[in-house]
């Protein structure tokens, strides 16, 4: 057996006895000083530890092939009708979509950006409208031409007043002439208006009677609403409750729908009409001249567009008197990313985010100012920014981030005006990495910092001890 001799021969820490040692005032305050020192540098070490360090590098865009993205938006125009307002998406590849609706909600707003009802419901968007065949013939006028005054007479006089909201130049109100003047005809001798009184067809050319068709927001050519008697209202910010015709516009198929029209109108006591809401041919009428537009649409990842715009296939529109003034309330590129997520980002990345929604709550309005035909461009270049994190040698990307920057200007059409976003995706992606601290590493820099301080600490204590007895020997006369 090995002796306890042996063994203590092999003791890297071996003591001296308690009364061989001395104790000294400047020992103990270098001791403090050590002991402080060594706290400061732990903690130091500490935050150094928890702190997340990134590497930041460009590199060529990862992404797949068959990759869409997604772009959010919300966007008021208080001068462009819900009835007309249509979001469209093309691309350099030949993609070309026109008014989507599946991911799009409207809302009728007023000029001051305030809603006015619930969501507008557009309805399925009709691809051709039948017309009649009449256009040459000679049209004998049928219908009651309406001014402002005799407007407001006569909706509180018919229980059912239907206008046909046109201007001469437009080719589809040409189109609708014929077929309307010959219904009116043929309902006048059905229901006249004197000994029925049960309903009305009038007209309004809107080149002349600006205010009235203003007040009514007719923004496309020609619109035919149909007005019931006491549900018009105009107290409340000038909105009107009445409904738009969006059927066939040729003369059997308008007749039929003024008779479903006067069939609910009780002819003894001529009461208010009812809604006949089996009819798809009538939908609610916007009640103000503004809409907000809000949802989100996918793209390819190619320079494209997304354009918002007045657009009918059966209505034409006066491009002089088209504003597209608007208020971004929100644009952004991506998924959107939880407050929570994001906030964690912006603690290990602090300039992340900053660009992700650069044009939220940015206003465009027009003035008109600069003459008419104003389209509204926004250039957006588009960025990727990933960040990944490094667990048990594996990557995962903890947030990916689409930053743009964006140039706006104004520009002469002689198109009818829109509002028009370039977007192009740039080819190299930022990558951000995060780089996790090994636990073994800052266990050596603490017993470092521990092993440091001790031993400086003991060589500056040797110092000052052996200089304070050579200056007691010195002052003693000793020669040594």
């Amino acid at each position: 057996m090995i002796s306890s001799t042996k063994i203590k021969s092999v003791d890297f820490y071996r003591k001296i006895p308690r009364d061989l040692t001395e104790a000294s005032l400047s020992g103990a305050g270098l001791s403090i000083i050590a002991a402080l020192a060594m706290v400061f540098l732990f903690g130091m070490e500490l935050n150094n530890y928890l702190a997340v360090s990134t590497t930041t590098s460009v590199i060529v865009d990862n992404s797949s092939d068959g990759d869409f993205l997604r772009i959010d938006f919300n966007m008021s125009f208080p001068a462009l009708s819900c009835e007309f307002a249509s979001v469209d998406v093309s691309d350099v590849l030949g993609t070309n979509r026109l008014n989507i609706t599946k991911t799009i909600r409207k809302f009728s707003i007023d000029q001051h950006l305030r809603p006015t009802g619930s969501e507008f419901q557009s309805g399925p968007v009709p691809h051709t409208i039948k017309h009649g065949d009449e256009v040459d013939e000679e049209t004998v006028e049928g219908s009651v031409t309406l001014n402002g005054v005799s407007f407001d007479e006569l909706s509180h006089e018919y229980p059912i007043l239907v206008v046909n909201f046109y201007a001469p130049w437009c080719y589809w109100s040409t189109r609708l002439k014929p077929s309307w003047e010959k219904t009116a005809n043929i309902i006048k001798e059905r229901y006249d208006p004197e000994s029925d009184g049960r309903i009305l067809l009038a007209k309004v050319d809107c080149t002349v009677e600006v205010d009235l068709c203003k007040r009514h927001h007719i923004q496309g050519y020609p619109s035919i609403r149909i007005f019931r008697k006491g549900s018009d209202l105009r107290e409340d910010h000038g909105h009107h409750d009445h409904e738009s015709y969006y059927g066939d516009r040729d003369t059997e198929t308008l007749v039929k729908a003024m008779e479903d029209l006067v069939a609910s109108v009780p002819r003894e006591n001529q009461r208010l009409a009812l809604e006949d809401k089996s009819n798809a041919t009538k939908r609610p009428a916007p009640m103000t001249g503004g809409c907000r537009i809000e949802g989100y649409v996918r793209v390819k990842k190619v320079p494209g567009n997304l354009i918002i715009s007045a657009r009918s296939g059966v209505h034409s529109f006066d491009a002089s008197k088209m504003n597209m003034s608007h208020v971004i309330s929100h644009l952004s590129f991506g998924k959107t990313i939880s407050p929570r997520l994001l906030s964690d980002a912006k603690r290990l990345i602090p300039y992340l985010g900053r660009s992700h929604d650069r044009l939220n709550g940015r206003s465009f309005i027009n003035h008109r100012d600069l003459d008419a035909n104003v389209t509204i461009e926004h250039y957006l270049q588009i960025v990727k920014t990933e960040v990944v994190t490094r667990k048990a040698s594996r990557e995962h990307t903890l947030i990916q981030e689409y930053e743009y920057t964006a140039h706006s200007s104004l520009a002469q059409s002689i198109y009818i005006p829109v509002v028009k976003f370039h977007f192009e995706l740039s080819p190299m992606q930022v990558l951000i990495t995060e780089n996790p601290k090994s636990f073994s590493h800052f266990l050596t820099n603490v017993c470092a910092i521990i092993g440091g301080v001790f031993t400086v600490a003991g060589i500056l204590d040797s110092i000052f001890h052996n200089t304070i007895r050579m200056m007691k020997k010195v002052e003693l006369g000793k020669n040594f």
